[in-house]
């Protein structure tokens, strides 16, 4: 399909072109806002404090108790990536602090859906526990949240998405999009909010003397940093200064092999080498594997290869989510071939056309997957997606992802007004959320939703839009501009790896792997390598097309100990 490129705008900036930074990297950042090279300083010292994180001291004064009393302390997660790098990081850090009882539960997504429900806290009665901590979860779960409480069992919620008009009535609430909370970023994942509340909890301890009396060595908190960044990344959320703290120093710590052994292990089957790591490992490499076990079967696998400290177990566990997301792959193949056909006989109902909302649901399609395909489906088409599969008691269960200029949670909102009760919950954030219906409801929900998005979003932010960062000469092209950029990040959302276009002449084209394009490209005499990843194969290779005009990003390409830049190419278009 054909996308329109269009380049970014980088303002000329005097800190930045007075700097000592690449000349090519004063251009990238400049388009991302940077207005300093102070900004790029990812040290710890530059992490914001968790003084401002509305009740902090009251979270604390609840969990210094419990550590300090030897009470049971039971880790609510969530069955993705980043519920799972939060449910270790509590894990780990309580442990270390010489909490003697803590222990973890992960809702199995298709007994009990997300979050602390009333279902899960019977579950969790039997192992009575003094306190639960909800992580990545718990500020929607009023209901869980009050049987928790009157079961006698303590609640503190940590959490990230965004609150609904009232909070459930826990002992104390650390979320930093919480009304009225002062933390000056508002994009830290689920595992970066429970690594600041147990920042502020060693604190409390080392006040109080405790390490001291217990003669245990203070905990060093940056050994958790690798499953930080590894959420983080997963998570999407923005890669605003602060959280690009949290990913580069995590990642200096994978690359020194300073990580729990289930990332290294998780990255090498994966094809990638753990001291090379980039941001883009983690989320593509690393979190897909993790999630699998949240999609196909249970989180706890991908949990506790997180807290295993064993090399050969991690490595056990770690082929286990490996074959769980070749199985995931296999599903998620499947319902994307019958996603599009079903888009095709709408499309061709509606002259050729489509909404600007899609809404897509089969009987038999896999609950754990309809997330991934909402994302397929959305990329392909530019259109904020719900997929649909079959929950338990007649529900449906609803997994949405959206496109840039439409906050998805408050569409739900809005329909949630508009329609009272036809959703019978629903939570998230801009980009992704989720939701539950009764299947009757189906056909007036896709027409809230299509409406609703119509009213929204304009034709011109339908377009498939790549945004490039210029032309490179071919001068410009070369190793250590690579190097460079690859150097110059974390990149991730909100401060996207750098991307260019250009034309090029085609010397070479051949598959690779059956679905991958590699290429000789050439500009002003200079050849380059490139690949592009699963292209059309009905359409390339072309042996007719002489010249392409691409959009691509600049890779440093290791191969028996010699380095060459690659490009990786986005899109390309014979010309």
């Amino acid at each position: 399909m054909k996308k329109e490129i269009r380049r970014r705008e980088a303002q000329p900036n005097l800190a930045l072109q007075t700097s000592t930074l690449h000349p090519l990297l004063k251009r990238i950042y400049a388009s991302r806002q940077v207005t300093s090279p102070d900004e790029l300083d990812t040290n710890l010292d530059r992490l914001l404090p968790y003084q401002t994180l509305l009740n902090i001291n009251e979270t604390v004064a609840v969990l210094l108790e419990a550590v300090t009393k030897n009470e049971k302390i039971m880790i609510v997660g969530d069955f993705d990536a980043d519920g799972a790098t939060s449910s270790a990081i509590a894990v780990r850090a309580l442990r270390s602090f010489g909490a003697q009882h803590v222990c973890y539960l992960v809702p199995n997504r298709f007994a009990f859906g997300y979050g602390l429900t009333p279902e899960l806290v019977e579950v969790a009665k039997e192992q009575q526990p003094a306190l639960i901590i909800t992580v990545d979860n718990g500020i929607a779960s009023h209901a869980g949240v009050e049987a928790a409480l009157q079961a006698g069992i303590k609640v503190v919620v940590t959490d990230h998405h965004l609150a609904a008009a009232t909070l459930p009535p826990a002992h104390a609430i650390v979320n930093p999009n919480q009304p009225n909370d002062p933390f000056p970023s508002k994009n830290l994942a689920g595992c970066g909010v429970i690594f600041y509340v147990m920042l502020a909890l060693r604190r409390a301890l080392q006040t109080h003397g405790w390490f001291a009396q217990k003669n245990i060595p203070e905990p060093n908190m940056s050994r958790l940093l690798d499953l930080v960044a590894l959420g983080t990344v997963a998570d999407l959320v923005q890669l605003d200064r602060n959280n690009r703290i949290l990913v580069q120093q995590g990642l200096r710590r994978i690359r020194a092999g300073q990580c729990v052994p289930g990332i290294v292990a998780l990255l090498e089957l994966a094809g990638r080498e753990f001291s090379k790591a980039q941001a883009a490992d983690l989320g593509f490499a690393v979190a897909a594997r993790l999630n699998a076990a949240g999609r196909l079967d249970d989180m706890s696998l991908g949990i506790e290869c997180l807290l295993c400290d064993d090399a050969a177990k991690a490595r056990e566990m770690a082929r286990t989510l490996h074959q769980l997301n070749n199985e995931r792959r296999t599903i998620e193949k499947d319902m994307q071939a019958q996603a599009l056909t079903a888009l095709e006989k709408l499309s061709a109902q509606l002259n050729n056309e489509l909404p600007k909302g899609l809404c897509l649901y089969d009987a038999n399609w896999h609950q754990g997957v309809i997330g991934i395909l909402a994302s397929r489906i959305k990329d392909k088409f530019n259109r904020p997606v719900i997929v649909f599969a079959p929950g338990p008691h007649g529900e449906l269960k609803g997994s949405a992802r959206s496109i840039a200029g439409l906050h998805i949670r408050d569409v739900l909102a809005l329909i949630d007004v508009q329609y009272p009760g036809m959703m019978m919950k629903f939570g998230g954030h801009a980009m992704a959320a989720g939701l539950s219906l009764q299947q009757e409801r189906l056909a007036e929900f896709n027409d809230a939703f299509v409406s609703a998005v119509d009213a929204q979003l304009s034709e011109d932010q339908l377009k498939h839009c790549i945004y490039s960062d210029g032309e490179l000469t071919s001068s410009e092209l070369n190793l250590e501009a690579a190097m460079a950029l690859r150097d110059g990040g974390p990149w991730g959302q909100a401060f996207p790896e750098p991307q260019f276009d250009g034309m090029f002449n085609v010397m070479e084209q051949r598959l690779v792997g059956d679905k991958h394009l590699k290429l000789t490209l050439a500009k002003d005499g200079k050849l380059f390598d490139a690949i592009a990843f699963f292209v059309d194969t009905n359409v390339w290779p072309n042996h007719r097309c002489q010249q392409v005009n691409v959009a691509y990003r600049v890779d440093v390409n290791e191969y028996k100990d010699r380095r060459n830049v690659q490009l990786i190419l986005d899109y390309l278009e014979a010309m």
